[in-house]
């Protein structure tokens, strides 16, 4: 098996994960952290004690502050920071050698979207092309799938899609990812289905988690009205979508789509699911005047629930579209204490 130098930019929990399910598989992986305890507990701990605590992290992993120096001299370099700031970041190390002459292959984990000053907002890999070199354009990778990190730092086995219009960087990164122990990895040509899939499927876990919690003792809400929920959430993202440029149907019935959204809404590790839940039980949007609010005071929240920002979007692309998209819009009216959940629920049962 061939050995490639990897920079991960980010070292959140996913960043983290992939990183040291990467280096078990034999190839070089540096990290890059902003906060210097998390530099150092990689290093001398091999754990990420703020992001990702209580997993032993592969020793042949390192991290380093600098970000030039992570992304210097790597044959792959992927980005693992948030979605706001993702611009910013890449901006960093655009001059580089390795980046400037085009010849590191890029990928993203960052989910969302990405907020513009006028128009629609931008899709990920967008995002990355127009901050990057020109060799780049539609040349970037966008990995995404079923994929809690504390399964993926524990050797569960997982699969991922590398999604790139860019054949050969598609593949390339798919073999990357294969090279990990239990990482089942395929290549995807539909980067816009991806992107969506991966964004959208957090709006709907939110949703997933608020029925979750009112099934415990609803006369009328149980696994059936689940699965009727997250049926009816698939096929609002299938027509976001393909609303958005979409070019494989087969995006949404596979781990991309379908995988992604089932973990999401389901597991016991879901962010997403786990702040729909506190909706219900702790009244958490009480302290909270909106979903501006909220959005602008998220770090109250203790964790980062991408479906609540994601929402806004999606919000903003389906009226700018003229779609009908219940699920979404009806989160929207939650999140932005228009109305309560359970009002908000039986609309979206109704229509379903």
């Amino acid at each position: 098996m061939e050995t490639f130098e990897v920079g991960i930019i980010g070292a959140g929990a996913w960043g983290t994960a992939l990183g040291t399910a990467l280096a078990a598989g034999g190839h070089r992986v540096q990290l890059w952290a902003m906060e210097e305890d998390v530099v150092s507990s990689i290093n001398n701990e091999h754990e990420n004690k703020r992001y990702l605590p209580g997993y032993k992290l592969n020793e042949t992993m390192t991290a380093s502050g600098d970000i030039r120096e992570v992304a210097t001299g790597k044959q792959f370099l992927i980005m693992g920071s948030p979605s706001l700031y993702l611009e910013s970041t890449i901006n960093k190390f655009t001059d580089v050698p390795n980046i400037a002459d085009g010849s590191t292959i890029i990928g993203s984990l960052t989910k969302g979207f990405v907020p513009v000053e006028s128009g629609l907002p931008a899709l990920v890999l967008e995002t990355m092309e127009k901050a990057l070199p020109p060799s780049y354009k539609d040349a970037t990778v966008y990995i995404a799938g079923p994929s809690h990190a504390e399964e993926v730092a524990s050797g569960k086995i997982t699969g991922l899609i590398a999604a790139s219009q860019h054949h050969r960087n598609a593949v390339k990164m798919r073999d990357l990812l294969r090279a990990a122990p239990n990482l089942m990895a395929y290549a995807s040509f539909d980067t816009i289905g991806v992107q969506i899939c991966a964004a959208v499927k957090n709006v709907v876990a939110v949703v997933y988690g608020s029925m979750d919690a009112l099934a415990e003792n609803s006369p009328i809400f149980g696994d059936n009205t689940e699965s009727l929920l997250m049926a009816a959430g698939l096929s609002e993202i299938q027509q976001l979508g393909f609303a958005m440029g979409a070019t494989h149907s087969a995006t949404f019935s596979s781990i991309s789509g379908v995988g992604d959204l089932d973990v999401t809404c389901k597991s016991k590790f879901g962010r997403n699911r786990r702040f729909g839940q506190d909706i219900i039980k702790t009244g958490i949007l009480s302290q909270f005047k909106d979903l501006d609010d909220l959005i602008a005071n998220v770090k109250k929240v203790g964790y980062l629930p991408e479906g609540v920002i994601a929402c806004k979007y999606v919000h903003q692309i389906m009226v700018e579209k003229n779609l009908k998209l219940p699920i979404c819009e009806t989160l929207y009216k939650v999140l932005n204490k228009e109305k309560t959940a359970e009002e908000c629920l039986n609309e979206i049962l109704k229509n379903a």
